[in-house]
């Protein structure tokens, strides 16, 4: 069966659930339909409703900036761009004039600190807010729909990187996290999820026929989201994770590291589905700029067994185990957002004895998280 997102089905019903609706479209890149037409072009071009105003996430409109966004207006139609990642994370109240209904279409990762879902959760509640309509056109969660991990983020340590409670690697489509936030932040949103059609939950995107489009600049490959769940934790600290080179995410490295001995450890731990290469190289950027960097490429050679953030746990506390004095391990709890789990990798806890911490809480999220789903 056919995978269509959200924006296809739109387009296939001719834009009825928006008849008359005067829009707010919060998009980029990723808003595209599976023959290519951007979600901006598409509403622009639609009868029946008038696009005011467009609002983009993190990285711009047009996904290629790794820095501060400034507001600007769109080539193509002339429409204004509001930038949500610049001076400000949510629409003020003047942006919202004129709007009887805010549209969300951005192409997630499937991770908790990946901050379009916090843009989606600031956009529902001014939504809410200003009495408009919220619409989630939906999109399949790229890296499956049901594996859930890691620890919840704590509560008083909410941020643009934890929008809400959260484990790192979430397991649901935007339009389930929508619903999740609606309801648990008790924001009371108009909210309506115009669904995938054709998607299971267990379908990564290389299962569905859709393309793949780089939701980031350093986010160029499924293999890349995959392991950004745990390889990203690492990225606050003073470790490349090969920003500036071809293979973001897909390597970890320091000018002080041995690669050898690093590879070593880690593949003796026997994780699943994942081995791990010494490598050198050079980033072009980020963090260590041109200068040479020893570490490992993680290699996933077995999809279905692989566990990112379990992984990332396990390089988390290997690295401590080993360069105690190196490697600046009380940088790694920013995007981590769990001070017990934090605590527990300082004092030198192993892989299991936190993994064992988060259990509960976990279990407990993964309930909740029932209440939301849309797929099945």
């Amino acid at each position: 069966m056919e995978t269509l997102t959200g924006l296809d089905c739109l387009i296939r019903d001719a834009f009825r659930p928006l008849a008359g609706a005067k829009v707010g479209l919060i998009t980029n890149h990723t808003g595209l339909t599976l023959e290519g037409v951007s979600a901006i072009d598409a509403f622009h071009h639609a009868p029946g409703l008038d696009l005011v105003r467009l609002f983009s996430p993190e990285h711009g409109i047009r996904g290629l900036l790794d820095e501060k966004v400034s507001d600007s207006v769109d080539d193509r139609t002339g429409l204004p761009i509001v930038s949500l990642y610049g001076t400000r994370q949510r629409p003020a109240p003047e942006h919202l004039k004129g709007l009887d209904t805010l549209v969300f279409d951005i192409q997630d990762i499937g991770c908790r600190y990946y901050t379009y879902i916090s843009t989606l959760g600031n956009c529902l509640e001014e939504a809410a807010r200003a009495g408009l309509r919220f619409v989630v056109l939906d999109r399949p969660n790229p890296i499956g729909g049901t594996a859930v991990e890691g620890p919840i983020s704590d509560d008083d340590q909410r941020s643009f990187m934890a929008w809400h409670p959260m484990p790192v690697r979430h397991g649901m489509t935007v339009g389930e996290i929508a619903r999740f936030f609606n309801q648990e932040r008790a924001i009371g949103a108009n909210l309506t999820v115009i669904r995938v059609e054709g998607w299971e939950r267990r379908q990564w995107l290389d299962q569905t026929g859709l393309y793949w489009t780089n939701p980031s600049p350093n986010m160029r490959s499924l293999t890349q989201a995959a392991l950004y769940p745990g390889v990203g934790l690492l990225e606050t600290t003073n470790l490349s994770v090969g920003r500036g080179t071809d293979t973001p995410f897909e390597m970890v490295g320091a000018p002080w590291l041995d690669g050898r001995a690093f590879a070593m450890a880690m593949n003796r731990q026997g994780l699943p589905g994942v081995r791990f290469v010494p490598v050198r190289f050079v980033p072009r950027s980020s963090v260590f700029s041109g200068e040479r960097c020893v570490g490992v490429n993680i290699l996933i050679v077995d999809r279905a067994r692989f566990s990112p953030v379990r992984t990332g746990i396990a390089m988390a506390a290997a690295l401590r185990s080993a360069y105690p004095s190196q490697w600046k391990a009380e940088a790694y709890g920013r995007l981590l957002a769990n001070r017990q789990i934090h605590q527990l990798l300082l004092a030198g806890a192993s892989p299991n004895q936190m993994e064992l911490s988060w259990r509960e809480g976990l279990e407990r999220f993964k309930a909740r998280r029932r209440r939301y789903l849309l797929y099945a």
